[in-house]
């Protein structure tokens, strides 16, 4: 390739590869918004059962392991992350201002959040930053609360 060829195809190039990294990183979003909805609903309906019809923890242990059986090989139905679902749903179902900030960060981030904030002001504070300046500002938070056992 001549000179000014070559330089409007690195040009080109860069072009391309700054469109695909938009779109996988959008991509990636969109995807952790759906995860973020299908547990928040999930949380949702562990607790309009356990209202309607009385049911205790066990109905958490047997969704949880009737669910791994049905999709093998795919993380997020454990016991405890169902516990965390039905936790997170209540936590944050009555909260206006908070209900929709959680679905613009991860799960993992957003039990940290759940686990290791004390109010909702220090819940949106940590929100807030994590959205903007991603997970670092957590590993500092999960350092304080190392008690609670959590790191990222």
């Amino acid at each position: 390739m001549e000179k000014i060829a070559q330089n409007n195809y690195i040009e080109f190039l860069g072009e391309i590869k700054e469109r695909i990294r938009c779109a996988q990183y959008d991509a990636l979003k969109a995807v952790n918004k759906q995860l973020i909805t299908l547990y928040w609903d999930i949380g949702r309906m562990i607790v309009d059962r356990q209202n309607q019809y009385g049911l205790g923890k066990s109905v958490v242990e047997n969704l949880a392991k009737d669910l791994q059986m049905e999709f093998p090989g795919i993380q997020g139905y454990s016991k405890d992350n169902m516990c965390r679902m039905r936790k997170f749903y209540l936590q944050y179902k009555d909260n206006e201002k908070l209900a929709p900030m959680v679905q613009e960060i991860g799960w993992t981030h957003n039990i940290i959040v759940m686990e290791s904030c004390k109010d909702n002001l220090e819940r949106e504070f940590y929100i807030r930053m994590t959205y903007k300046f991603g997970g670092a500002v957590l590993c500092r938070k999960s350092v304080t609360a190392d008690e609670k056992n959590w790191k990222i």
